[in-house]
């Protein structure tokens, strides 16, 4: 019986290594954070975004990230909701439809953020993300993002 336990045994330090291994990327949470819907939103988001961007581990309460460090498109939950503006754009997916502003930094990163929904979600996504895929995923946010209730939209 000890021989087969002592196997047992000492692979359990390495599954807990591997583990040990996935990245966490580095996401500081919205002010927000801890509205109760954000955790709605959470544990509705999708595993994978672009196909290729699988979800990994992220350090901070109410966030999300795709992708790899310093490659990893993010999400926060329970940031500000932002006030009317022209830069105002409708995605309308099979999940349901969304108002983002969408601004980018003129180096190349795109912010999204919901609009007329509060908690507000914002969504991030670097250079290194766009010079390889579209920022068409975020409609695939939709089903997650719609478990914030609209009360403004678009104009």
């Amino acid at each position: 019986m000890l021989r087969r336990a002592v196997p047992l045994l000492l692979a359990t330090p390495v599954v807990a290594v591997l583990a040990g291994c996935a990245p966490t990327i580095g996401v500081e949470a919205a002010e927000d954070a801890a509205n109760p819907v954000c955790a709605e939103v959470m544990l509705a988001l999708p595993d994978r975004l672009a196909e290729d961007l699988p979800k990994v581990k992220t350090n901070a309460q109410a966030t999300a990230a795709w992708g790899e460090p310093g490659a990893a498109v993010t999400l926060r939950c329970g940031v500000t909701p932002p006030g009317p503006s022209t830069d105002c754009q409708r995605v309308e997916s099979a999940a349901g439809t969304v108002d983002w502003i969408v601004v980018t930094d003129g180096e190349g990163t795109w912010r999204f953020t919901t609009y007329g929904r509060d908690p507000a979600v914002e969504v991030v996504v670097p250079p290194a993300v766009t010079e390889t895929h579209s920022t068409a995923f975020v409609a695939d946010l939709a089903q997650a993002v719609g478990h914030v209730e609209q009360t403004r939209a678009c104009t």
